[in-house]
């Protein structure tokens, strides 16, 4: 056995409690170099008599590891444990004091489970973990009313610039709410909707104030009413990392220096505050004069911000809050708006802009989710490139699955496209069959999903400012196939529980093919899906459980009676197929 590459830590994703009552162990090994691990847990206080053994599932592997879980219930929220690892003839013992060749006398030097309070756990709100999500650029969603359309409107569907505006406005939200309904969505994410001389909005002049060009409040608290009233959640954007040069406090900064009250809101690096050749001489978000960085340290700034996001969900019932630039804002700032949220409205979700691996945020005295930009990536890189093989794209996907506890993998906001990146139709060249394999995994995979105001149609759009081109309603530039088919995925999620929460597991990955089985198995159901990136029919098959067996969208019923399933599948095609457990 490779010992230097067995790993555990009694901590985050290797050692948490998934529920009150349950608690997940994992384990990390070489690639390929352990047969069987075994879980060995007892309660400190009386090993002998409360003792147990759990064979460990092989739940992952990518280029480097084999990952390893055992799921524990302990009969008094406390335990002690350690691992027995086998390979071949080979036996080991791994404790928190090390590595032995014979069991160590329990429980001293085992590793120890915390006891398990309900108050620590890490909990999203129930409705977010049955959320699909539907992010919305106002300005280019829909123009329902023309009177308070900016200076220089642009024609509707004409070829966006970076400083161009197109009407769009809450109002606009409100009349295509059946076209929300229709898709089957059940929460939208608006990009920032607060006073900013910008049309994306994030330059903030003034945050309790709703931009002029969209509405105002009353109309928001319609608006909010009204998603409620179809099942639909709404959650806003705060951008608190960085403030609009027009923002009230920095330009009395700009206007009275040093002797301003506000010059503590800031990080200023010397006096007098200026843009000179190009360059600030004050930290801003990235290399954006425009947009000076905000001290949330300063307990004035913090607040006014959080009283900001407190005042708005009281004002207008909104369910929660997507943080921009989240990584750059200190964790002293989010632990602080994390409580005033939740007091204010326990079932608030929080989704921070994290491009990278997320988990300190994620340990349930921050955020809820993060925006998961790598599984986007990845996703895409996988269906529409076609720069990675289906063994890799498996091992980079579990790689990805182990950076969180599973509670953490199901309320991770998955995406696509969005309004910083092209749109999924472009990444995958035109080629609806490719976007349709990137859907199919969006919404039969861990996390919740997310689709961009008119993905379902087929739109296309490169780098900003193309990727906010205006929603397409003309039906005769609609795909409306395409739109249909997000309908019945959509619809297939909501009503499959096992698609939400249910275990991730590849299944098969044919090495530097393009086939790709994975399952998503609960108490209840068993879903296995069925890939082929290919431009050639394949036939596949892997061992499964006689009897049961249908197509998920057809209703077919599919015969296995050897034990092993065997589906067709035509070039670029998929299948989602399911039981009921006995």
């Amino acid at each position: 056995m490779q010992l230097e590459s067995i790993y555990h830590s009694p901590s985050h994703r290797w050692a948490y409690a998934y529920d009150p009552e349950t608690f997940h162990l994992r384990l990390r090994t070489k690639r390929d170099d352990i047969e069987r691990v075994v879980a060995i847990a007892g309660d400190k206080y009386d090993w002998d008599h409360h003792c147990q053994e759990i064979d460990m599932d092989h739940i992952a592997a990518d280029g480097l590891h084999d990952y390893w879980e055992a799921v524990i219930r302990p009969e008094f929220k406390r335990f002690s444990y350690g691992f027995r690892l086998h390979s071949g003839e080979e036996t080991i013992w791994l404790t928190e004091d090390g590595f032995f060749s014979e069991q160590p006398a329990p429980a001293g030097g085992y590793f120890e489970g915390h006891y398990i309070h309900p108050i620590d756990l890490f909990e999203a709100p129930e409705w977010a973990k049955e959320a699909i999500f539907y992010q919305i650029f106002p300005d280019r969603f829909e123009n329902g009313d023309r009177s308070n359309d900016p200076e220089g409107t642009s024609p509707w569907g004409e070829k966006p610039e970076g400083a161009s505006f197109f009407g769009g406005d809450l109002q606009g939200i409100i009349n295509r709410i059946g076209h929300l309904e229709e898709l089957g969505v059940n929460a939208v994410y608006l990009t920032p909707i607060f006073l900013s001389p910008s049309n994306h909005k994030y330059d903030t002049v003034d945050y309790r104030e709703v931009d002029p060009q969209f509405g105002d409040k009353e109309l928001l608290k319609k608006l909010v009413s009204v998603c409620h009233e179809h099942g639909i959640r709404v959650v806003l954007d705060a951008v608190f990392n960085h403030s609009s040069e027009q923002f009230p406090p920095f330009r009395d900064v700009l206007e009275k220096g040093e002797q301003s009250k506000y010059k503590d809101w800031f990080h200023l690096n010397q006096f007098p505050v200026e843009v000179r050749d190009g360059v600030a001489n004050y930290d801003t978000f990235g290399f954006y004069g425009n947009m000076p960085k905000l001290n949330t340290a300063n307990p004035d700034v913090k607040n006014y911000l959080i009283g900001t996001a407190v005042g708005w969900m009281k004002d207008t019932g909104i369910d929660g809050w997507r943080l921009d630039v989240a990584n750059e804002v200190d964790h002293h700032f989010w632990r602080d708006f994390r409580k005033a949220v939740k007091e204010t409205n326990k079932e608030a979700f929080i989704i921070g802009e994290v491009w990278s691996d997320s988990l300190r945020w994620l340990l349930g005295e921050q955020f809820d989710s993060v925006m998961n930009y790598p599984f986007k990536e990845l996703v895409l890189r996988f269906f529409a490139d076609r720069s990675i093989s289906s063994a890799q794209f498996a091992e980079k996907m579990n790689r990805l699955l182990m950076r969180y506890p599973q509670q953490t993998n199901e309320t991770l906001f998955n995406l696509l496209s969005s309004h910083d990146i092209p749109r999924v139709m472009t990444r995958c060249g035109g080629d609806a069959k490719r976007l349709k394999q990137a859907v199919v995994y969006l919404m039969t995979t861990m996390g919740l999903p997310c689709i961009y105001y008119g993905d379902e149609f087929g739109m296309d759009g490169g780098e900003d400012p193309d990727c906010r081109k205006c929603m397409v309603w003309d039906e005769e530039n609609q795909n409306r196939e395409l739109f249909d088919f997000y309908k019945l995925l959509i619809s297939l999620r909501k009503e499959r529980a096992a698609l939400r929460s249910g275990r991730y597991r590849v299944l098969s990955a044919d090495g530097e093919g393009g086939s790709l089985v994975y399952e998503r198995l609960d108490g209840k159901e068993h879903f296995t899906v069925w890939m082929n990136r290919s431009d050639e029919p394949v036939e596949l098959s892997h061992p499964m459980k006689e009897g049961g067996w249908r197509d998920a969208l057809t209703d077919e019923q599919i015969d296995n009676p050897d034990g092993k399933l065997v589906i067709s599948l035509e070039p670029n095609g998929y299948r989602i197929v399911w039981r009921k457990i006995d």
